[in-house]
């Protein structure tokens, strides 16, 4: 993991094998941004124009190298795009951890980075260290043929200017962003790893790992305890495979007194579709099926390492969907947890039904509200893109909360509803509930099948991370190729929130 700083030192006298510096876009063309005085000082006051020169715009996504001039003790200078300068001066959250994501990416292979961005608050030097920790993750465990990864290291350490590093609330804002960025690449491991590695087993076996390491309590459900449990909706989905499913449930506590907030997370570590096999060119990426459960796991963990003033209970409904000849078939029956039957219809509609049963059994707790977190469908990604997560919930003012505390976070999400005509498409002739309904609309029916699943008067929400989830083109901003880690910011925002008492 790339190393933080919180350097007193100034642009031009720190030793670093690059200082980044921020240009926006002004009316005239480039403006070189606050935090980078002595860097354009030591072109003469000319690097806006040498970058103008040289095509940079400023614009968002930017990374230009220049070699320092005289005066610098680093030998390269990186400009990285911010995007349109601002008119009152203060640049956004999401526009500063961007920018840092593609400097720290630009800077592969460097052992020293000093970062001279806009710095005006603890808020923008944990966003800056949260986008550079975050920019310089790499997965290389499998690459090198020596079991020791290969290709260029990350970035080694990045060193933050300005961020006074003797001030309280400067130390607190980038040991949070040091503990998320941590957490999220963790979770980003686990979604890259491939699936003959990471079973349901294997999975569990992390969560136990990190559960000693911080404290968390961790509870496993092998194959046997889920038989004896009655967790149907578990059991179908995994019974195809050799790898059995399993339930792991993780519990910070902060104080007894303190609000409950349960999630839930689908952990399918492959997903074939199942009898109903998914055609030609859907299985490749499939390993990333399980990353609502790494954000789940990532969440609970991050939580408790920044001591969150509220208790968190995560549960990883982990199972490998397996086509095999004890796999379930189309037309079968399951008894859920909850005592519901339900007739499958498809078996590549599995998310549902593991999240089903996980979502009885956290309701068993009446927690103060239940967010479960899941890559659930296709649908969800036709309609809000490869970016974006789909909100559903129980309640319009929690939805509400949970969009703009995504957007607070600087991640992407859309409110969506649950229209309750949609509801009938699920009725069965022979069980109380099918696992699908019409197909315009199938992620609303899917967060329709859900909430069938919740305790009554508990508040849930929905998140269909299916289209940010899994990033399968060109790197962008702090977003690597492959996991990405998605909504893990919100979920550690929204438990702070509500252990804040700010979520209404």
């Amino acid at each position: 993991m790339t190393a933080l700083t919180l350097s007193t030192a100034g642009a031009a006298t720190l030793r670093a094998d690059a200082v980044v510096v921020g240009v926006a876009k002004g009316a005239k063309g480039p403006v070189v941004a606050p935090g980078a005085e002595a860097v354009d000082t030591a072109f003469d006051g000319t690097l806006a124009t040498v970058l103008d020169t040289l095509g940079a715009s400023g614009a968002e996504g930017e990374a230009i190298k220049l070699p320092s001039p005289a005066g610098l003790k680093a030998p390269v200078v990186l400009a990285v795009g911010l995007g349109a300068a601002p008119k009152d001066g203060v640049y956004g959250a999401e526009a500063l951890r961007r920018a840092a994501g593609t400097a720290a990416r630009a800077l592969t292979g460097a052992k020293k980075a000093a970062f001279a961005l806009p710095i005006a608050s603890p808020a923008d030097a944990e966003a800056i260290a949260e986008g550079a920790l975050l920019g310089a993750y790499a997965f290389t465990a499998y690459q090198g043929g020596d079991g020791k990864g290969g290709g260029k290291t990350p970035l080694a350490e990045v060193a933050l200017l300005g961020a006074k590093p003797r001030d309280k609330a400067y130390k607190a804002a980038a040991e949070r962003a040091l503990v998320l960025a941590e957490e999220i690449n963790r979770s980003r491991d686990l979604i890259n790893t491939p699936p003959n590695d990471l079973t349901p087993e294997a999975f569990a076996a992390v969560a136990s790992a990190a559960g000693k390491e911080v404290g968390v309590k961790v509870q496993i459900l092998d194959e046997k305890a889920l038989v004896k449990g009655g967790f149907g909706g578990i059991l179908g989905v995994g019974q195809g495979s050799v790898n059995p499913p399993r339930l792991v449930k993780l519990v910070y506590t902060h104080s007894k007194d303190a609000k409950h907030l349960a999630l839930v997370g689908k952990g399918i570590t492959y997903d074939s579709g199942g009898i109903s096999l998914k055609p030609a060119g859907h299985n490749e990426t499939m390993k990333c099926d399980m990353s609502g459960a790494a954000a789940v796991f990532a969440a609970v963990v991050a939580a408790a390492r920044l001591g969150l003033p509220v208790n968190v209970t995560g549960w990883l409904a982990l199972a490998e969907n397996m086509p095999s000849g004890s796999a379930t078939r189309p037309g079968d029956v399951l008894r859920m947890y909850s005592g519901k039957t339900v007739e499958v219809l498809n078996t590549d509609a599995e998310g549902r039904l593991v999240l089903a049963d996980a979502l009885w059994k956290a309701s068993e707790e009446n927690p103060d509200a239940i967010v479960d977190v899941a890559t659930l469908t296709g649908a969800m990604v036709l309609a809000l893109g490869n970016r974006t997560f789909g909100v559903m919930a129980n309640d319009d003012d929690f939805r509400t909360a949970v969009h703009e505390t995504a957007a607070e976070v600087g991640e992407q999400s859309w409110p969506m509803p649950l229209p309750a005509e949609l509801r009938k498409g699920m009725d069965s002739p022979t069980a109380d509930i099918a696992n699908m309904g019409e197909r315009m609309g199938g992620g609303l029916v899917a967060g329709l099948f859900l909430q069938e699943f919740v305790g009554e008067g508990i508040t849930w929400a929905h998140l269909d991370i299916a289209g940010p989830a899994f990033h399968e083109g060109a790197p962008y901003g702090y977003t690597p190729k492959g996991g990405t880690g998605s909504s893990v910011r919100t979920l550690v925002r929204l438990a702070e929130k509500l252990g804040e008492g700010d979520l209404g």
